[in-house]
């Protein structure tokens, strides 16, 4: 899937080719000190990085802010590792956090952040997607996102149905559902990237069974086929194809379609990463406010949790030319006056990652009953893909032809065990291309 926030990608912004902006205030005239930023000209980043550079430039009127976004065209991943190579990178800049983040060889290219003033503000769930070992190189720029189950809350009211907290429970209520005459589960194989949910939402359960899961994954000890743990998102999407609790289309229906039939009523379930709270809110503003959410169900109740995906991160190169000011404006983005400013332009699809931050303005229902998962400590863990840079590209493919009923739950996940070995092998990634020990 693409991530964290390579998700909320998939809303369009229409933005300017290029952008570089310096920002001032009345008196920036009188400005004797520098900072450039950097950011990404897709998804939510530019719209927060825009307002950051605003607020922070009205709060330190004596520093230059230049904010850049990069042109829509432009390969992003390329173009930060190419100016971090060679030192011309701007002093903060926003990118993945993750697999992604591991890519651009931290230790090598970019200032440990471990010990700044704010590190203890940030929720240590953040930590394992920007770090390397113990060392912290970013800091949250925006919400988190919750992989799980958005649900009708009509009909959970109309039939008398609580939340599970097992999937035993959750196949219970599908049954209920089924019953009355209503779809259990929506599923929209024609955007193929829908159909991972189930595999990837349940790794906060993979996490309570195998706490070690992703340290062994990422050195070829373990695979999906061999550990008990992870095979179950394959079997999920098998056994809910024969279960007959999909929609008739799931086939051929969109996310677009699925949002339909959730807010409608059509559907109960739909599988999903809870940024589609800002389509609901657009295209249903009337049933939005009906569409609850809630984690995906594992084998427990006591250890019922959430797979959380990260927003993108704020990070400092190793080759900086401001590097107060380029703390000092990290700083100023986690503070109650920073978070208030992202607040503003843009509605969080989940929490900030930030210790007894509040969301300002209009919460979804959605966003709304995320919020408990992280009062608790253990109650959240990031997804696979924010704790290790092992991950294959065909994985929509493969969960389609699992969720379809084409291939064995088996045979889903050696299939992805092979896709993510050749993907290893092409990246040069230690331990792959053989047979786990």
């Amino acid at each position: 899937m693409k991530s964290t926030s390579r998700l909320a990608r998939v809303i369009p912004y229409l933005l300017a080719p290029l952008l570089t902006l310096g920002i001032f205030t009345p008196s920036a005239h009188a400005a004797t000190e520098m900072l450039t930023v950097y950011c990404d000209g897709e998804g939510n980043d530019s719209l927060l990085m825009t307002a950051l550079v605003k607020g922070f430039q009205k709060t330190n009127p004596n520093i230059k802010t230049v904010l850049t976004i990069a042109p829509l065209n432009v390969d992003t991943q390329a173009k930060v590792k190419s100016s971090l190579v060679a030192g011309t990178m701007d002093d903060v800049f926003s990118y993945y956090s993750g697999s992604l983040f591991q890519s651009l060889d931290p230790a090598l290219n970019l200032t440990e952040l471990t010990k700044e003033s704010w590190h203890s503000t940030v929720l240590s769930s953040f930590y394992p997607a920007v770090s390397t070992g113990p060392k912290v190189f970013g800091a949250p720029l925006g919400s988190a996102m919750g992989g799980g189950i958005l649900y009708n809350k009509v009909i959970y009211r109309k039939l008398g149905l609580k939340i599970p907290l097992t999937w035993r429970q959750f196949m219970r209520n599908n049954a209920i559902i089924k019953k009355a005459g209503i779809v259990p589960v929506i599923q929209t194989y024609k955007d193929p990237w829908t159909s991972q949910l189930f595999v990837l939402a349940d790794y906060f359960n993979v996490t309570v069974a195998f706490p070690n899961f992703a340290a062994l994954y990422t050195v070829h000890r373990r695979v999906n086929a061999d550990t008990p743990a992870a095979l179950v998102g394959f079997q999920h999407l098998e056994d809910m194809y024969k279960s007959g609790y999909l929609n008739k289309d799931f086939a051929t229906a969109t996310f677009a379609e699925g949002l339909k039939y959730l807010a409608t009523g059509l559907g109960a379930h739909y599988p999903m990463l809870t940024f589609a709270s800002t389509d609901l809110a657009k295209k249903y503003p009337d049933q939005a406010s009906n569409i609850g959410f809630f984690a995906q169900p594992g084998p427990s109740a006591e250890r019922n949790g959430l797979t959380v995906w990260m927003p993108s991160a704020l990070f400092i190169p190793k080759r900086v030319k401001n590097f107060e000011n380029a703390k000092k404006f990290i700083a100023y983005s986690l503070s109650p006056e920073g978070l208030a400013v992202i607040s503003a332009a843009f509605t969080p699809t989940g929490p900030f990652l930030v210790k007894n931050a509040q969301l300002i303005g209009p919460v979804s229902t959605i966003t709304r009953d995320m919020l408990p998962y992280f009062k608790s400590e253990g109650r959240t863990a990031p997804a696979l893909e924010f704790v290790s840079p092992i991950k294959g590209p065909n994985l929509p493919g493969i969960t389609v032809r699992v969720g379809s009923g084409k291939i064995s739950a088996l045979s889903g996940a050696r299939a992805y065990d092979d896709d993510v070995d050749r993907e290893s092998v092409r990246l040069g990634l230690p331990g792959w291309g053989r047979l786990p020990e």
